[in-house]
């Protein structure tokens, strides 16, 4: 039996790296893109059974990729991943023909679950979720870098008070 073909479009080059690998250890033929223009012609010309795709790329959103993948592979099955996670993208990217739609970072085993999952089942829950307060760090660290490492702007975009994003920023990732 051969891999199952899998596109990453994520504009992180680390992200897209680490989860290609982690996938291609999972049994997938992982092909990457960086951008909308990049991710769309991968799908063409690829033809992936799967997609990750990240909502927010630098040059637009990974929904931009969902018709070329649906027009080349009807049956395509897609996740979305995004680090800005509200019920408005949710809505959207369900819509726009995603399976499923997960806050970054999500680890390999649940983006596996939802892009394996079948009707209208659940995924089962991670053996070792996340933490709340390891999942308020990722996020806050992943705006700041975002900001350019700017914390005025940081706390201003997070409605927090610079001083308390000060604090949390000096403090070492929670455990798990």
């Amino acid at each position: 039996m051969s891999a199952q073909k899998l596109l990453i479009l994520d504009d992180d080059a680390p992200l897209r790296k680490r989860l290609a690998r982690a996938m291609e250890q999972r049994g997938f033929d992982v092909q990457m893109a960086g951008s909308i223009a990049e991710g769309t012609s991968l799908a063409i010309s690829f033809a992936p059974e799967f997609a990750i795709l990240d909502l927010k790329l630098e040059d637009g959103s990974g929904l931009d990729v969902v018709k070329a993948l649906q027009g080349v592979n009807p049956d395509c099955r897609i996740v979305i991943l995004t680090g800005f996670g509200n019920i408005a993208t949710a809505v959207a990217a369900v819509k726009a023909g995603a399976l499923d739609y997960l806050p970054k970072p999500a680890n390999p085993d649940q983006i596996v679950a939802a892009l394996l999952q079948r009707g209208d089942e659940m995924p089962p829950p991670p053996d070792d979720p996340m933490s709340a307060d390891r999942v308020r760090w990722e996020h806050i660290q992943r705006v700041f870098e975002q900001c350019d490492r700017n914390v005025s702007e940081t706390a201003r975009r997070l409605k927090m008070h610079r001083r308390t994003l000060q604090r949390i920023l000096a403090k070492h990732a929670p455990h798990n």
